[in-house]
């Protein structure tokens, strides 16, 4: 990590609609977003923990993690990860630092994908630095519809080929981003054209949104690893 310094940083809230506090429902004997934190500590050596939620506010630090109190406003709804970020950045001075965000609903995510997207980062290449998983290609044959007109989304020769015929697509799979704090305050959020992937394999790339999920997913965590 030559170069510079990594911060994890993971937010978690207390609203969910989809699994009520499933933050922090234990995941495999701890809570969900601890997985988060112990790769974020594993990863970068220091990570932040933004968030609402009264017991983890409560919980005694004994370890070189910080918790942020994340401002009422920042823990809504329509809250965006940019309003997010920003009010971290910017209350716990972490501008010189690159952050590493981690999501808590993504446990299957593996160390080594992180360290793949810190080396990504490290190159220069790429303002911003986002694991994707594939995703699928029939979109390339959809479009937008404005005045009338049929705007493809990508080249209008996909909206005539056979699927199998069209190239992959990736889609963000929500689990590590990465980019320098000083580039993203000056940037006003993580909008770039100048984006690096990692790619992930699906069972990697499972994001928890239901009790199914959560379920699948901790059964995929707990299968012997090879």
């Amino acid at each position: 990590m030559s170069g510079h310094s990594y911060t994890a940083f993971v937010p978690i809230r207390a609203g969910s609609k989809g699994l009520i506090d499933k933050n922090i429902k234990h995941f495999a004997g701890i809570p969900l977003y601890e997985h988060a934190v112990q790769q974020g500590l594993r990863s970068c050596g220091f990570c932040v923990i933004s968030t609402d939620i009264e017991t983890v506010l409560a919980t005694p630090v004994t370890d070189n993690r910080c918790v942020h109190r994340r401002p009422v406003v920042q823990a809504s709804d329509t809250s965006t990860m940019d309003d997010v970020l920003k009010d971290g950045i910017e209350s716990l001075s972490l501008t010189g630092q690159s952050i590493v965000l981690l999501q808590a609903t993504s446990p299957l995510r593996h160390d080594a994908s992180i360290s793949e997207a810190i080396a990504l980062h490290e190159t220069g290449a790429f303002d911003l630095v986002m694991s994707v998983t594939l995703g699928n290609a029939s979109i390339l044959k959809m479009g937008m519809v404005e005045d009338r007109r049929f705007v493809p989304v990508s080249q209008p020769k996909y909206c005539f080929s056979n699927r199998q015929n069209l190239p992959n697509v990736y889609r963000p799979n929500g689990a590590i981003y990465v980019f320098s704090a000083d580039w993203f305050l000056a940037n006003g959020g993580l909008a770039t054209d100048h984006i690096g992937a990692i790619v992930m394999a699906a069972d990697e790339s499972y994001d928890i949104d239901t009790i199914d999920d959560f379920i699948n997913a901790e059964a995929i965590f707990q299968r012997p690893k090879k």
